[in-house]
């Protein structure tokens, strides 16, 4: 896995929603409970990628292989049970070819 960190200061997570991560983009939002104008996680099964921003601190993590990425959704969806916040949920939006993607990824229970 490699990770990229980065700070950008002043912003909000819709750079990420409306910009950066859309699904035309290739990327699919991964909601839970802590979700806020300051935090959010995104994923694109394309390019094996997770990010995830908190008061303007930027992560992505790229991975090797599709197991790797399907099992770090998998952990993100496990710490938020554990801590309280339920289940974290993949928003596929209305693209039947991005639902396919994380249905073979066999992460079709995690789908909206």
């Amino acid at each position: 896995m490699k990770r990229i960190e980065m700070f950008i200061p002043g912003t909000e997570r819709y750079l990420f929603d409306f910009q950066l991560c859309t699904y035309a983009r290739g990327w699919a939002q991964v909601d839970t409970e802590q979700d806020a104008s300051y935090y959010g996680t995104w994923c694109s099964p394309g390019a094996r990628k997770v990010l995830t921003f908190a008061e303007g601190d930027v992560t992505i993590r790229v991975f090797d292989t599709d197991e790797a990425f399907a099992a770090d959704l998998r952990a993100i969806d496990a710490w938020n049970r554990t801590n309280g916040y339920g289940g974290a949920k993949i928003d596929p939006g209305f693209d039947p070819a991005m639902k396919a993607a994380f249905e073979r990824l066999g992460l079709g229970d995690l789908l909206h």
